[in-house]
Order: structure tokens, then sequence, then C-alpha cells
């Protein structure tokens, strides 16, 4: 943890959220991985009453009305007990919230984010339906127009909370003949007559979530449960995605974190040939280089945190160091995983540790929110755009003409 960086009262929230980490049950993590239990709601009811939800959702509402360096330093920690806690908690808290409060209307503000950030009810989101995930625009949940209300029809699978959720953020086709950003509509639906969850998989980690399929069958709901309007969904996908991937990023560093330390302490511990392995460069030297990732992951996320706080960034700035972030955390994360796992030998493939479940749970972050293949064509998009716009401004050296031979125009050919 950063802590030469934070000020007197981020220490204190990461404190509180530390102390809920060491709260949480040893036997909710186990039985949850287990699937002895589906939905963690005591989990969830014990943040709420800590005031550890919405760490960015303004006071009036039950949050904290932080920033997101704020919110990183308590992802951080969060993730350090469980990914798919964290999971549970960054997808009400953060992603749901942060929707209906900037495009919701007052009233599913009261009925849906304060009695969410008090631990009272569960939001979950779904997006990615069985015919995929990355192809948003190609979604075919639909919303028909009845009156005032709508008609919904569709699927949506690998939902988060699934099976413990009250309300769900539900994307649906209202306009099919319309341009691809024009013809989706971002719906809060309750948990009503035509709405069920079912868990029809089994996960290699982050198990006891409640993922599941949630299948809408004629779900009839008000006009006023539109987030940003009819028509107006993309909107709301775009802000969503960075809570989703920035969220992310800093809760994999606190997950993969415990990784590490028990590679030190076993290390550091464990003898061979008369001494500890640690002193052995082959063991010493993962162990370095994973230190060495953790932090080079947890200042990405630091620094993109505070590009986003600062008001200053242009949004195709932000959304592509939101993206470098959630792809090199998640993929740094992962090599930190099976690194610690290679130190501890065959004792680090039983569950006698828990790396075990930590590698499980962490390839997860590679996938979910946007694959880390759709990361990168972001970022690809996105800094071409800014080159573009660097060079036509004559903002840096032009360096292309610091070569001996630079005026030998006709050896520069490009077609």
């Amino acid at each position: 943890m950063f802590d030469f960086i934070m000020t007197e009262e981020q220490k204190k929230l990461r404190d509180e959220a530390r102390a809920f980490t060491k709260w949480v049950p040893r036997e909710l993590i186990l039985e949850m991985d287990a699937e002895k239990i589906q939905f963690p709601h005591e989990y969830l009811k014990e943040a709420g009453r800590r005031n550890l939800l919405g760490t960015r959702i303004p006071k009036a509402y039950g949050g904290r009305g932080l920033k997101w360096v704020d919110a990183g330093i308590v992802g951080e920690e969060i993730g350090v007990a469980s990914y798919s806690l964290a999971c549970l908690h960054g997808v009400g808290a953060d992603l749901v919230c942060d929707a209906i409060i900037n495009f919701g209307s007052e009233e599913l503000k009261q009925e849906i984010v304060v009695p969410l950030l008090k631990g009272e009810l569960y939001a979950a989101e779904g997006l990615t339906e069985p015919r995929g995930g990355s192809d948003f625009f190609g979604t075919t949940t639909r919303a028909v127009k009845d009156g005032d209300d709508w008609i919904l029809n569709g699927q949506k699978r690998f939902v988060v909370g699934a099976e413990g959720a009250d309300w769900f953020l539900i994307y649906a086709l209202t306009d099919p003949d319309a341009p691809a950003h024009q013809r989706l509509t971002a719906f809060m639906v309750p948990r009503i007559a035509g709405v069920e969850s079912k868990y029809i998989y089994g996960l290699m980690g982050v198990r006891g979530g409640g993922a599941g399929r949630v299948i809408l069958e004629d779900v009839r709901i008000p006009g006023r449960f539109a987030l940003n309007g009819i028509n107006g969904g993309f909107d709301v996908f775009l802000s969503m995605m960075i809570p989703e991937r920035l969220g992310t990023s800093a809760m994999t560093v606190g997950s993969v974190r415990p990784a590490l330390e028990i590679a030190t302490q076993y290390t550091s511990k464990r003898k061979a040939f008369g001494q500890a392995i640690r002193n052995f460069q082959a063991v010493g030297f993962k162990v370095a280089d994973s230190a060495l990732q953790l932090d080079a992951m947890r200042s990405m996320v630091y620094s993109t945190c505070l590009a986003a706080d600062s008001g200053q960034v242009s949004s195709g700035r932000v959304r592509r160091m939101v993206s470098q972030t959630k792809k090199f955390t998640s993929e740094t994360a992962w090599e930190i995983v099976n690194n610690c796992m290679q130190v501890l030998g065959g004792i680090g493939y039983t569950d006698v540790y828990p790396i075990e479940r930590i590698l499980r749970d962490i390839r997860l972050s590679m996938i979910w929110v946007g694959t880390n293949e759709i990361m990168q064509s972001i970022i690809q998009t996105e800094w071409y755009k800014e080159y573009k716009q660097m060079s036509a401004a004559q903002e840096t050296r032009d360096v292309e003409q610091d070569s001996r031979n630079a005026d030998q125009i006709e050896e520069k050919v490009y077609e």
C-alpha cells in the first residue's frame, strides 16, 4: 500500500477497509468457494453497516462522497479477503449505483441507491448474453413499448450476483432500426413476475457470488425505470466502463497481494540444502519480481485514479488509461500468482495454502468487464487519436528529423 501518498483521512479509510476485511469469517470464504453459499447477504449487510459501500456516491444517498483515489484504496483492501467478495462489492456499490446516480431519477435514487448502500438490497448488471459478450450492440434482449410501460424479453448470463439481486440493470434493444449507438436502453428491472435467475454452470473460481443466468419473459416495467431515457443506453454503458474496469484493477491488486505475502513467508521459513530457499536466486528472484510487479500495478491504478479525479484529462485519454490499467493489472496478477505458486512447489498446488484458490479467482480478471483483447482495441484506437492531435498541435519535438539522413525523402516510402 502506498501510504506515503495518502492523507491522514485516507489512511483512516484504508484502516476501516482493512478492519472489515479482517472481519470476514474464514468459513464464509471456504463455503463460498465450495458453493455451499450462493450469495453472501451477511457480507454486504456488514459492509453497509460500516458505510463501506459506495465510496464515490454522494453522502446524501448514503455514500462517502469521495474520489477515485479513495475508491482505489478501499478496492485494494476489499480484494484481500476474496476476489469473489470484491466482485460483489464492486458490482452493486460502484457499477449500478454509479449508473443510477448519473442517469437515474431522484425517485430511483431513493428507491434503490439508498437501501443498497445500507446493505438492505443488492443490484446486479446484465450485459453479457448467451450469444456473446463483447458484441454489446448485438444484444438480442428486446423491450417493446406498451402504453406507458415496456415489455422485456431475453436472457443475460454471467450476471454476478444474479441469485441474490433485488434489482437488475438490463440493456435491451428498443429501436432496432436506429444506428448502433442509439438503439439500446438501460433499464432498472426489479425482481418481479417474469424475472428468473438460474445457476446453471460451475465456475473455475470466483464462486459463491451467485453468478448465473437471468431470464426475462414478458417483464412489464414503467418507462421511468429507464436510465438516461429511452435509447440512451450507450451513454450509460460508456460511463460504467470506467468504474467497471478501474474498480476491477484496484481489487485485483488487493486479491493477488496475499499470494506474494504467503510466498515471502514460506520461502523465508522453508529450507533446502541447509538454508532458506529465499537465498536461491531461482526462488528469491521470482519473489523480487513479484514485489516489483505489484508496485507497478498499484502505480498504474493510482495514476489512473488521479487522472479520472482531475477533471482535466480528456475522456478518450481516461478511457485509454483505464483500459491499459485493467489489462496490465490482470495479466501481471496472473504472472505473480503463478510465480508465487511455483516457489511453494507442490504444496502450493494443494489447498493447504489459498494460492490455488487465488489463482483460480484471478483468471477471471482477464475476461470479465471487457476482455483484455477489447482493452487492446480501445488502447489502440485512443492512442492513435491522441497522437494525431499531439502531432497536429506540434506539442513535442519532431524526433524523426534527428537522424543523419532524415532528409532522404525518397527513402520514406509508405505505399
